[in-house]
């Protein structure tokens, strides 16, 4: 069964639409090309202006459907007021051991919405400790689960504009990374919308998304991009890999 599970790349967001507006064409680009996906959302977004939890989970699973998951979870921390402490490393730990990741997508370093930040700073020290043979989970059967470290932790760029270490072309995969996003038909402009506005329903907001893809795409030659920022320099072992 743990074979079954076992991803490529994981992503981890503090909220449901997180990962689909930040890494969502990343996250498509690879399963075009046969790679294991997977989102893990902290918590249910349910202190959100608009919509509920029952809803945006609802959302989170059609989304998945579009974006090709192989798997997906929700944590329920709660919004806004979850901690990078032990209990918290150890839900997004017994996550990483059973799925296994090469590569953990997190979100931004800093960002405007405060969850942002301490999301991207638990899931690198739960990355780190899933490596620790010492620290011990169990899975859902509670059965022993083995240590594991992916080998990469790359951070996706939010609302606040950071400059990218490096930078995925996702030209082939933007307008169903819209279809991703636009699954949260709760959270962002749709032509009859309604409900209260907030810094992320109005139709401007999906402009800035294209023109922050447009301009990341720009920066390695390609039509449309994804930004991501690493605590390490990538390395790579062939020069004629890079665009």
């Amino acid at each position: 069964m743990e074979d079954a599970l076992k991803l490529d790349i994981l992503a981890v967001a503090a909220h449901p639409d997180d990962a689909e507006l930040s890494c969502g064409g990343t996250l498509l680009s690879h399963h075009a090309q046969g790679y294991r996906t997977g989102i893990v959302d902290l918590t249910q977004g349910e202190l959100g202006t608009r919509g509920d939890a029952n809803t945006r989970m609802a959302e989170a699973t059609a989304a998945a459907d579009i974006l090709g998951l192989s798997y997906r979870n929700n944590l329920r921390m709660a919004d806004g007021f979850f901690l990078n402490d032990r209990e918290h490393q150890l839900a997004i730990i017994r996550e990483i051991r059973k799925l296994r990741p090469e590569i953990v997508l997190a979100n931004a370093i800093r960002d405007r919405h405060t969850d942002h930040g301490k999301g991207a700073e638990l899931t690198a020290h739960a990355c780190f400790l899933a490596g620790l043979s010492r620290i011990e989970t169990f899975d859902d059967a509670g059965n022993p689960q083995a240590a594991w470290r992916p080998k990469n932790v790359y951070h996706y760029i939010q609302d606040r504009h950071i400059m990218p270490d490096l930078v995925v072309d996702i030209s082939a995969h933007w307008e169903q990374k819209k279809s991703a996003i636009l699954a949260y038909g709760s959270q962002f402009w749709t032509p009859d919308g309604g409900g209260p506005q907030t810094p992320i329903s109005g139709h401007d907001f999906l402009l800035f998304l294209e023109g922050r893809a447009r301009d990341m795409g720009r920066s390695i030659g390609v039509t449309f991009g994804e930004g991501f920022t690493s605590a390490r320099p990538p390395g790579i072992t062939d020069l004629f890999h890079l665009i």
